[in-house]
């Protein structure tokens, strides 16, 4: 992706754009580790400066998180985002699980109401990644698949608002999750989510809005029932 060399200040905002792209894209997804300094110097030929100074932007921004003799990774994909997970990081996890359980909950109960053909594919897909993740017993791999089927479940709702709300608070949730389930994977801890894609697909409003309402209240161990993962 080379660039053109308008004056510096200029060159500057359109390395940091280029680098936002990566990252909004999924090119360089959430937890991935961008390329090296010499390697963003080569492919877009600038000067190291610029882009020392480009990833220390969107570093201030929330989107990297740079670490020192390991390198530089994605921790969220917009400074929305980011700034939700640096605000929400150290936030009473029952408080997270309340917020997931209503936006869960009232986008489910639309998605039954207005899912497409297409949305259930494409949650049929999802589901099955979910199932294949969980069996892997890769717990970051079962974190980011579980993450997209939820987001897939509120983006049927067709409400932009609810799903760009729901997309921004991505990695507080997956935090909340992966604090959650812990170094437990086993068949016994894992939720099956299929009785709430049988009501999307039904147009079971009620029972699809009942069925993502308790998910996270059943995850939380403690008062709010066994260790299971959402």
């Amino acid at each position: 992706m080379p660039l053109s060399h308008p004056r510096r200040s200029a060159l500057s905002e359109q390395v940091i754009t280029a680098l936002r792209a990566q990252i909004t894209s999924g090119e360089w997804p959430v937890g991935a580790r961008i390329p090296t300094e010499p390697e963003l110097v080569e492919q877009l030929g600038v000067a190291r400066n610029t882009v020392r100074e480009a990833v220390r932007a969107l570093a201030h921004n929330g989107l990297l998180d740079i670490r020192q003799g390991s390198g530089t990774y994605v921790v969220a994909t917009s400074e929305l985002a980011g700034v939700m997970h640096r605000r929400f990081a150290d936030a009473d996890p029952r408080h997270i699980a309340e917020l997931r359980s209503t936006l869960e909950s009232a986008a489910a109960r639309l998605a039954a109401e207005r899912r497409t053909e297409k949305d259930l594919k494409q949650i049929d897909a999802l589901l099955l990644r979910r199932e294949e993740a969980w069996e892997s017993g890769e717990a970051e791999v079962f974190v980011a698949a579980d993450a997209t089927f939820h987001l897939a479940v509120v983006a049927a709702s067709h409400n932009d608002v609810m799903t760009a709300m729901y997309a921004d608070l991505s990695e507080v949730l997956r935090d909340w999750l992966r604090g959650d389930m812990g170094e437990d994977m086993s068949p016994e801890a894992h939720m099956d989510h299929g009785r709430l894609v049988d009501a999307i697909r039904a147009g079971d409003a009620a029972t699809a809005a009942e069925e993502a309402a308790a998910y996270p209240f059943m995850c939380r161990p403690g008062p709010f029932g066994p260790p299971s993962a959402g």
